[in-house]
């Protein structure tokens, strides 16, 4: 889970304070970000950015702080901040890892005697140069009690995402929405989250005491924060596992009332090779592209019968070409009963609208529904009412979305008189120069080398790194699992240079082979440099993909606006080409 908030490389040597944003930098002086602005215009000695982007320069918090304290412009910092700001000094970017440390460290018994039984186990607390974190911990637990005090850096750690963007973590207007949307659960009942990240869907639902909760994740650090946070608040019988749901089910025989996910978006290497003939994709095998499909099986899979399945999905999975057919399967067997689309700006990674998608197994009544209920809240604000107004509903018969393109986009279905042809247009157009913003600001800031062909230099083999316990390559995944060893540039190497070429057959089929391969060797400090750079390309890689299908929609609305008379042309239009 990492924060995009990182060292740069051109950092002078030996500074250990973390690297803030201006947005930063002015909540922790208590002004607003335009006199943080002002500063840096008006007064030449303001300490100057040392990395991030034209659009989100990052500075030396030590330098600004005593550059505020030098013009009296400066005021107490809390325990909180200064316990935040000395974890991320000694951990960098790793803000996941450092919450989880810090987090085991403020359960202490009560961590160890939470379900820890399987791996991950995060190596001891760093220390932060110049200040004691221990201290600082044992004080904001003194404050605020152990379980407060991990909320409160699970607090930071949320705003850490949100701001940078990260869909890593969900955000809190989204857990808003699935706790609104869920079904009634009962004390007893079972639910189930198979991407729990750090558990905040999971521990959300009502009712907060008697449900048996159940979660799996990828990510090691947000399953020691998980781990953490379900043994310090007392509930009863929760389960928290490590490891890839999708590849490696840890609960295969789990039979849930309610499976809640906020799955992946855009990630295209989810295991389809591996689980092509797998049994849970009774609706259809979804391609590369559809992993959220793969995702929404997988919840259907554990959902015991009459139980439910709240996912969160792109706005782009209800009407994708790719997804077609699992879609009119999903409605032909009455397994989709509610799709409800969110105001654009609930998720933290984008301003684009999402989607709530609530499926329900069968009972052993087998009734089936003749329609599905389409919500659409996407004119509303993403902070305002989840209940929909009049208009803003309608039950759609299954025939009459078993068409060509099997749209289960909600708005499509509204009636007539509520469409606002002209209201979608706009919406749209914002969207995708949101989209585009959001894409220029991915791209990484690359200059030419040197020349080196680092192939050329030293080099080893993930075979070997596995067998020294810095990767795992459990499932046919090369995973780092040490502070030796940069995740992003471990993958990134992974698909470029000789590796590509010595995966790739002769008729071009690749098949990635992660224990031949090989990555140069490099200091950690350059490691987290092209990791970095890897980071960015592949979120650029996923926002296009994302971008693609924005101007598709904003066709689509275009053209049945313009063919239905809701839309006509301006004034002002382009001038005609002269080819």
């Amino acid at each position: 889970m990492p924060d995009t908030v990182k060292p740069s490389p051109d950092q002078p040597a030996g500074v250990s304070s973390a690297l803030v944003t201006g947005a930063e930098i002015a909540r922790l002086a208590g002004v607003t970000r335009a006199a943080v602005s002002n500063w840096r215009r008006r007064y030449e000695d303001f300490p100057p950015a040392v990395g991030g982007s034209a659009s989100s320069p990052l500075f030396v918090w030590d330098a600004v702080q005593e550059w505020l304290d030098g013009r009296d412009k400066s005021q107490e910092v809390s325990l909180e901040v200064q316990t935040w700001q000395a974890l991320r000094a000694a951990y960098g970017d790793a803000t996941g890892a450092a919450v989880a440390a810090a987090a085991e460290y403020l359960a202490g018994d009560a961590a160890s005697a939470a379900d820890m039984s399987t791996d991950p186990v995060g190596p001891p607390l760093r220390e932060s140069a110049g200040v004691s974190l221990r201290e600082l911990l044992d004080r904001l637990a003194e404050d605020a009690g152990p379980a407060g005090a991990v909320e409160a850096l699970v607090a930071r750690l949320t705003d850490s995402a949100r701001r940078s963007g990260s869909d890593l973590v969900t955000s809190p207007r989204i857990v808003r929405a699935v706790t609104h949307f869920a079904p009634d659960l009962r004390r007893g009942q079972t639910v189930f989250d198979p991407a729990c990240g750090i558990g905040t869907l999971l521990f959300g639902l009502r009712p907060v005491r008697g449900l048996v909760r159940v979660g799996q994740d990828t990510d090691a650090d947000c399953v020691r924060i998980a781990r953490v946070r379900s043994a310090l608040t007392g509930r009863e019988d929760i389960r928290i596992a490590h490891g890839d749901a999708l590849r490696a089910d840890h609960f295969p025989g789990l039979a849930a009332d309610l499976v809640v996910c906020d799955p992946p978006a855009a990630v295209t290497d989810w295991g389809r090779e591996e689980l092509l003939l797998d049994p849970r994709w009774e609706f259809g095998t979804p391609s590369r592209a559809e992993g959220e499909l793969a995702w929404l099986q997988h919840a259907y899979a554990h959902a015991a019968p009459g139980g439910h399945v709240l996912m969160v999905m792109p706005a782009s999975v209800a009407y994708r070409k790719a997804g077609r057919r699992i879609r009119a399967e999903l409605v032909r067997r009455g397994a989709i009963r509610k799709i409800v689309a969110l105001p654009g700006g609930v998720a933290s990674s984008h301003a684009l609208p999402v989607h709530l998608w609530l499926l329900r197994r069968p009972d052993d009544t087998g009734a089936r529904p003749d329609t599905v209920t389409m919500v659409d809240l996407t004119a509303n604000d993403p902070e305002g009412s989840l209940v929909p107004e009049d208009g803003q509903t309608s039950d759609v018969r299954l025939i009459d979305l078993l068409d060509d393109d099997v749209d289960l986009t909600p708005a499509a279905h509204m009636p007539a008189v509520r469409r606002d042809m002209a209201a979608e247009y706009e919406r749209a157009r914002t969207e995708l120069t949101t989209a585009l913003a959001s894409l220029e600001s991915l791209l990484p800031d690359l200059r030419a080398g040197d020349g080196t062909d680092l192939w050329d230099g030293a080099t080893v083999s993930v075979a070997d790194l596995a067998r020294a316990g810095l990767v795992d390559l459990s499932g046919g995944v090369a995973r780092a699992t040490d502070d030796q060893i940069d995740p992003d540039y471990l993958d990134g190497f992974l698909g470029a240079g000789p590796n590509i070429r010595r995966s790739t057959s002769q008729s071009g089929t690749y098949r990635p082979d992660p224990k031949s391969a090989r990555i140069p060797q490099r200091e950690p400090a350059v490691q987290r440099r092209y990791g970095s750079a890897f980071r960015a390309l592949g979120e650029a890689e996923a926002q296009a993909l994302r971008l693609t299908e924005t101007v598709r929609r904003m066709a689509e609305v275009a053209r049945e606006g313009l063919g239905s008379g809701a839309l006509e042309p301006g004034d002002e239009q382009r001038p005609e080409s002269n080819s």
